[in-house]
């Protein structure tokens, strides 16, 4: 399919711990959908992890056991996150440590994940070989991307995306135009799959 006319949601999770697989639940959601990079709904949203949080864990995000006591818990956003990913591809950074989280989730409420294209802007860094250090952050001080406000879902969502728009840039002058080809990109070494192309 054409990048262009597909959507795009771009999304990142702050959550109350690693992994899921310990006990981690959400605790903010940001998704962003844009098509054709031009932007067509934003969302986001502190949420109730129904556990306390850590202080080292504050410490990274900022986000304090009193700002998430009287949010929405998970449940109760996930007929508007639905409807915002309903036929988009699913960009983030670090794309399995999302896409593991909301997974959880969507089992907790009894659901089954669906089954989104993803494409990692952190698999495009590394592949690429363009960057010293692939963090988000890093990435977007390298592109002149302001980076205020990083480890809150919002402010790393937009930073995402527009590295996700860059590389889309970068990949269009080699001819990629369609998520299979781009899918390829977060594959295999940029350099090697020029010179195939």
């Amino acid at each position: 399919m054409e990048l262009s006319k597909i959507k795009f949601a771009c999304l990142d999770t702050e959550t109350t711990g690693l992994s899921p697989d310990d006990g981690g639940r959400i605790c903010e959601l940001a998704v962003s959908v844009s098509q054709g990079g031009r932007p067509v709904e934003e969302f986001s949203t502190l949420l109730n992890p129904g556990m306390p949080m850590h202080p080292e864990v504050i410490a990274i995000h900022g986000i304090t056991n009193e700002m998430v006591a009287s949010a929405p818990k998970f449940a109760d956003i996930l007929p508007k996150l639905l409807g915002l990913l309903d036929d988009c591809v699913i960009v983030a950074h670090n794309a399995d440590f999302d896409v593991n989280f909301l997974r959880s989730e969507f089992t907790q409420c009894g659901m089954r994940f669906p089954p989104y294209p993803v494409i990692d802007t952190l698999k495009l860094a590394r592949k690429s070989g363009k960057f010293a250090k692939n963090n988000l952050g890093c990435i977007a001080a390298d592109l002149g991307i302001n980076c205020a406000g990083w480890h809150r879902a919002m402010a790393d969502t937009k930073m995402a995306e527009q590295i996700f728009y860059y590389f889309l840039t970068e990949l269009n002058k080699h001819g990629v135009s369609t998520l299979e080809q781009l899918s390829s990109f977060q594959q295999k070494r940029w350099k090697d799959l020029i010179k195939e192309n």
